[in-house]
């Protein structure tokens, strides 16, 4: 007699999740990389090939075959997730909050995304981590550089023995591109300790920022939006 499903009996999760999910990026990344499939494919027969290559000479052919075979899919399983994040970063570059989603994804960092703005969609986004405050421009880079002087004096006022460091996300002189930011972030000398990191936070959150005050989406804002005037700093 078959078994019914009932509330008492969770529901299994997909046997091949995981190869659907390869799929989907996949699907993805071939949006703007069309070699993809083509590129991990090379990298996964180069490194089977040197493998074999070896068996050959050494005369274990069928052992280095196998092991070269995994050493094959690994090799492409890395440059495909690479080229996936490449491709990631590409369909969210320039658009305004990108770099706030990027910094959103680092571990140990609490980000407030818009703490200031303009507008013409240029961005002041807040993080907050042992290295300290960091905050993360987007936009012309002029204007950016009058919010991060306007932010960095507010905060002065606030934590003023934290220290505070300024990014512009951009891909011109002064500027960090976007597939950078999570490195630049992680690379930051730390400054303070965990206990420290959380007052620093406790005192911020009453400053709060503008995402929780306007019906802007979190992450990457869609191109043509605009700021409302009223919400201006």
């Amino acid at each position: 007699m078959a078994t019914k499903n009932t509330a008492e009996t969770p529901a299994k999760p997909p046997r091949f999740e995981r190869l659907r999910q390869i799929g989907q990026a996949y699907s993805m990344t071939a949006k703007v990389d069309k070699f993809v499939g083509l590129i991990t494919f090379a990298f996964f027969m180069l490194g089977w090939g040197v493998f074999v290559a070896v068996g050959i000479i050494v005369k274990l052919e069928v052992y280095f075959a196998v092991i070269g075979f995994a050493v094959g899919i690994l090799v492409a399983l890395i440059m495909f997730g690479r080229r996936v994040e490449r491709a990631a970063y590409a369909q969210v570059a320039g658009q305004p909050g990108a770099g706030a989603a990027v910094a959103e994804g680092v571990r140990g960092w609490t980000v407030t995304p818009a703490v200031a703005a303009t507008r013409q969609q240029d961005l002041v986004s807040r993080a907050v981590g042992r290295p300290g405050i960091v905050l993360i421009g987007e936009g012309d880079i002029n204007r950016v550089r009058g919010l991060l002087q306007n932010e960095t004096k507010r905060l002065s006022k606030l934590v003023a023995d934290t220290p505070v460091h300024e990014i512009i996300v951009g891909e011109g002189p002064g500027t960090i591109p976007l597939a950078k930011v999570q490195r630049s972030l992680q690379k930051l000398p730390r400054a303070l300790k965990p206990a420290e990191v959380t007052e620093v936070r406790r005192r911020l959150a009453a400053l709060g920022g503008m995402m929780e005050q306007m019906p802007i989406p979190k992450g990457p804002m869609p191109k043509g939006g605009r700021v409302p005037r009223g919400k201006q700093r």
